[in-house]
C-alpha cells in the first residue's frame, strides 16, 4: 500500500480524486480502488513540548531557570488533532511506501517529515519515501504532479531549515518572553510581554518610525528651474544640479537649504545664453513584470484595494482550495518552471474565457512569447502564483476574490505581450557655469503595459519631459524639442521653487510588508548588510501576514486610517529591550542562515550553537536592567494564549540567571 500524507484534508481529497475508483472513505483517510491510501495532517499535528516537559520546576516562571535550553528536544501531539495523529500511526505501520504530500514550502515539508520521524520510520521505508509537490488542485495538474514525484531525501535540507527555525523561535521567544515578563512585573506591568525574533524587530521598525515622525521638524528647501527656449521658440524646463561648492548649504539628501543661494542662481541664469553640453538619446525597453509571489501580491493589493496581508492570504487560500482557480499561494518565488510553458495556451484560454475584460485593446496575448519568468534555475519546491486551467465564474466569487483573481491573471497575461518600448532622452544644459538637467520619455510600443491602462485612458503614444526624475512618467508635461549637442538656447526668467521637507510617512500594510521583504534597508550593522541579499526578509511568505496580525492582537500595534502605529504598550516594550532585540539585524541574519541550510550551504549545528550562546548574554542583559519604560502602562485586557509562554505564578527571584542549560543542542 502506498500512503500519501497530505498537509490538509482539501489536498488529500484532490489527490484521492485522481486515484483509481471506487473509493472507500474511512475515518481521516480515503482508500483508492487499487488499495492505495490518502490521509492527511491538519497543519502541524505535533508541537514543541512545553518547558515543564523537561523539568516540572519550569512550570513556574523564575528568572534563575533562564535560559531554558533542552538537551534533547521533545515533541507532543496537539490536543485538538490527536485523533488524526493516531490514524496516521496505524496507516504508516501498514504502508509499504510513504509519500510526503505536504505543501510545497519549508513548513509543508517539515510537518509531514516530523510525523514520519515521530513514528520511528527507518531503513528502506524511510529511504524510499517520495515527495509529491502539488501547486494546483485541479485534477489534470494533480495527475501531472503524481507523474513527477521525487525522492523525499532531496528535501532533507528544507526540512532541517524548518526544524532549526522552529527550535530557534522556541528558544528565543520562550526565554525572552519569560525574562521580560518577570522584569516587567517588578515595575508594575501586569501582563505578559511577548518577545519574538520576528515580531519584536518588526514592532521596533514601527516604533522608531513613529518617533521619527513625532520628532520631525520641517525645513524649507529650494530648487531652481530654468525656462529654456530654442531659436524656433520651442520651450522646456530643466532643473538646477548644485555643484560640490554648494555642499555647505545642502542637507544629507542633497537639498539646498539656503534661499539666498537659490535666489542668486535665479538671478545669474535669467535672460542668459545656454548651451546643450550633454545629450543622450536612446531606445529602451522594459521587460514584462514577473508573476506574483505572495508578498508582492500582498503589497500591490494593499496599495490598490486597501487589503491587509491576512485578507490577501485568506482570499488566496479560498481561490486555491475552494475555487481551484490559482496555484499554491504561499510561494516566495516569482518564476515558473520551463515545462509549464507548454500549458500556457490552455491557461490563457481559461483566463480569457472567464475574464475577457482584462484585455483592453485589440492586441491579444501571444502564447509563443516567452518572458524571463520561465527559469528552472530560480524554481525549486514552488513557483510563482498564477491562474490554473480552470475557467473562472467571476459572478460566483466574492468581490475580494474577484479582485485578487483578476490581479493575478493580468500579471500572468503580461508574460505573453512584447516588452514595453520607449525612447528616452537625457539632456544636460550649462547656464552661466551652472549645470541643469532634464529627462524625457516617449512611448513607442506599449506592449504588456496596455493591460495596465486605466479605463478610458487612450493607448496612443505620448511623450513627457521634466526636470525632476521622480516625475518621469507625468503625462501633463510637454515633449522635448529636437536638440543636438552644442546647440545654443536662451534661458528666460529663472524660477525659484520653495518646498518643505516632509516627515517620513507612517507605515501602512503595503510599506510594512515591503520592509519585511526588503529588510536589508533597515539593517544597521554594515557587516551584516554585506551578507544579506536584497531579497532577504523578516519571516516567510507563509508567516508574514500572521506576524503583523499577532502584533495587533497583542495590542502592540493599532490602525489610524491606513496608517499602522505603535500603542503605548508597544512603545514601552521596545524602549525596554536591548537594541539587538528590536532591530532586524539579528533575525535577518538568522533568515539568511536558514535559507543557506535549505540550500545545503550551512549546517544546523553551526546555526544553533551561536544562537544559544547569544541567548545567555541577552538573558543576563535582561536581568541587569528594569524595563522602566513600562511603568504606569496598563496591560491590555485580552492577552495572548498562555501555552509555552504562560506565566502561571511568577515569583520574585534573583536578577542574575544561574544558567540552567544543556551542554548540547541536538
Amino acid at each position: 500500500m502506498i500512503l500519501y500524507i497530505a498537509e490538509k484534508p482539501s489536498l488529500g481529497r484532490a489527490i484521492a480524486d485522481v486515484l483509481p475508483k471506487p473509493h472507500k472513505k474511512g475515518d481521516g483517510h480515503i482508500i483508492a480502488g487499487n488499495g492505495d491510501c490518502v490521509s492527511w495532517c491538519i497543519g502541524h499535528l505535533l508541537e514543541q513540548a512545553e518547558p515543564d516537559a523537561y523539568d516540572p520546576e519550569f512550570k513556574s516562571w523564575k528568572f534563575e531557570h533562564l535560559p531554558i535550553v533542552p538537551d534533547s528536544w521533545k515533541m507532543k501531539a496537539k490536543p485538538k488533532t490527536r485523533s488524526q495523529l493516531t490514524i496516521l500511526k496505524g496507516l504508516i505501520k501498514q504502508a509499504s511506501q510513504l509519500v510526503n504530500a505536504g505543501d510545497p514550502d519549508r513548513e509543508g515539508q517539515l510537518l509531514v517529515d516530523e510525523v514520519i520521524a515521530h513514528f520511528g520510520v527507518k531503513g528502506d521505508k524511510l529511504h524510499q519515501t517520495k515527495r509529491l509537490l502539488i501547486s494546483d488542485l485541479n485534477p489534470q495538474a494533480v495527475k501531472r504532479a503524481l507523474g513527477q514525484m521525487r525522492s523525499n531525501r532531496e528535501f532533507v535540507p528544507l526540512s532541517t531549515s524548518a526544524l532549526a527555525r522552529s527550535r530557534a523561535d522556541w528558544l528565543y521567544g520562550l526565554n525572552m518572553t519569560r525574562a521580560y515578563t518577570i522584569q516587567g512585573r517588578k515595575v508594575g506591568y501586569q501582563g505578559v510581554l511577548s518577545v519574538g525574533r520576528v515580531q519584536t524587530p518588526l514592532l521596533g521598525l514601527v516604533v522608531r518610525r513613529d518617533e521619527e515622525i513625532a520628532n520631525f521638524v520641517s525645513k524649507p528647501f529650494f530648487e531652481v528651474l530654468a525656462n529654456l527656449s530654442t531659436e524656433h521658440n520651442e520651450h522646456f524646463k530643466a532643473k538646477w544640479q548644485p555643484s560640490e561648492a554648494c555642499q555647505a548649504y545642502m542637507d544629507e539628501e542633497g537639498r539646498v537649504l539656503s534661499k539666498g543661494l537659490a535666489q542668486n542662481v535665479v538671478g545669474r541664469i535669467t535672460e542668459q545664453p545656454a548651451c546643450v553640453v550633454g545629450l543622450d538619446s536612446k531606445d529602451k525597453k522594459q521587460n514584462q513584470p514577473l508573476p506574483y509571489n505572495l508578498s508582492s501580491l500582498q503589497i500591490d493589493a494593499a496599495k490598490r484595494f486597501g487589503m491587509s496581508a491576512k485578507e490577501v492570504l485568506d482570499t488566496c487560500q479560498a481561490l486555491y482550495e475552494k475555487h481551484k482557480l490559482i496555484t499554491y499561494p504561499r510561494s516566495d518565488s516569482r518564476y515558473l518552471p520551463v515545462e509549464q510553458f507548454s500549458m500556457a495556451p490552455s491557461v490563457i484560454k481559461a483566463v480569457l474565457s472567464g475574464a475577457r475584460e482584462l484585455v483592453i485593446g485589440p492586441e491579444q496575448p501571444d502564447s509563443k512569447i516567452k518572458s524571463k519568468a520561465w527559469n528552472d534555475k530560480k524554481v525549486d519546491a514552488h513557483h510563482a502564483i498564477i491562474p490554473t486551467e480552470k475557467t473562472a465564474n467571476l459572478a460566483g466569487l466574492t468581490p475580494r476574490e474577484r479582485q485578487i483573481y483578476l490581479q493575478l491573471a493580468r500579471q500572468y497575461l503580461a508574460q505573453f505581450y512584447s516588452p514595453y518600448l520607449y525612447h528616452e532622452t537625457l539632456v544636460e544644459v550649462e547656464i552661466a557655469g551652472g549645470k541643469f538637467k532634464t529627462k524625457a520619455k516617449q512611448d513607442k510600443s506599449l506592449g504588456w503595459k496596455q493591460l495596465f491602462a486605466k479605463k478610458g485612458e487612450k493607448l496612443e503614444e505620448k511623450g513627457s519631459a521634466v526636470g525632476d526624475s521622480s516625475d518621469d512618467d507625468s503625462d501633463a508635461l510637454q515633449k522635448l524639442p529636437q536638440l543636438k549637442k552644442g546647440q545654443v538656447l536662451h534661458s528666460g526668467q529663472g524660477e525659484l521653487i520653495e518646498k518643505q521637507t516632509q516627515a517620513p510617512k507612517h507605515f501602512t500594510d503595503a510599506t510594512l510588508l515591503g520592509a519585511m521583504t526588503g529588510i536589508n534597508r533597515y539593517v544597521t550593522d554594515p557587516e551584516i548588510r554585506k551578507i544579506l541579499k536584497d531579497t532577504d526578509g523578516l519571516g516567510t511568505e507563509a508567516t508574514r501576514a500572521g506576524i503583523i496580525e499577532l502584533l495587533f492582537k497583542r495590542n502592540y500595534l493599532s490602525r489610524s486610517g491606513k496608517s499602522i502605529v505603535a500603542t503605548d504598550v508597544g512603545k514601552g516594550l521596545i524602549n525596554s529591550l536591548p537594541m539587538s532585540a528590536t532591530t532586524p539585524d539579528m533575525t535577518a541574519l538568522w533568515e539568511s542562515n536558514l535559507d543557506a541550510i535549505s540550500r545545503k550551504e550551512a549546517k544546523y549545528i553551526n546555526f544553533m550553537s551561536p544562537l544559544v550562546d547569544s541567548l545567555a548574554q541577552l538573558i543576563t542583559q535582561a536581568g541587569a536592567q528594569l524595563p522602566t519604560s513600562l511603568q504606569g502602562i496598563k496591560a491590555p485586557k485580552s492577552n495572548f494564549k498562555k501555552r509555552a509562554y504562560s506565566r502561571k505564578k511568577t515569583t520574585k527571584s534573583a536578577a542574575k540567571p544561574s544558567g540552567r542549560r544543556a551542554t548540547k543542542v541536538s
